[in-house]
C-alpha cells in the first residue's frame, strides 16, 4: 500500500477536524494569508469543500485580510452547508457585519 493511500485512510478515520485545525493554527502563527493558502490547497484537492466549518474558517481569514467580497461568499457557502441554528445565526451575523 502506498504512503499516500495510508495517509488518506488515516485522514478519513480522523475526520476533518485535525486537518482544519492545522490550517487555523497556521493562520494564527503565520498570518491569515498563510492559513488561507493552506485551506485553498485542501479545497483544490477536494478536501473539506463541503464542510461548513472549513468554509467559515476560510471566510474569517478573508475577513481578516480585508477581502470582504470573498469573505461574504465563503460565509454564505458555510451558511448553505449547515442546518444548525446557532451556527446559522453566527454566520448570518458575520454576513451582516460585512455590509
Amino acid at each position: 500500500m502506498s504512503r499516500e493511500l495510508v495517509l488518506r485512510r488515516i485522514k478519513s478515520r480522523l475526520g476533518p477536524g485535525p486537518v482544519l485545525n492545522r490550517a487555523v493554527a497556521i493562520a494564527e502563527c503565520d498570518g491569515s494569508a498563510a492559513g488561507l493558502t493552506h485551506i485553498d490547497a485542501l479545497f483544490e484537492h477536494g478536501e473539506l469543500v463541503n464542510y461548513y466549518l472549513a468554509q467559515s474558517a476560510r471566510a474569517d481569514m478573508y475577513r481578516r485580510l480585508g477581502r470582504t467580497a470573498e469573505a461574504k461568499s465563503s460565509y454564505e457557502r458555510a451558511l448553505a452547508l449547515t442546518q444548525q441554528e446557532p451556527e446559522r445565526r453566527f454566520l448570518q451575523d458575520r454576513i451582516r457585519q460585512l455590509k
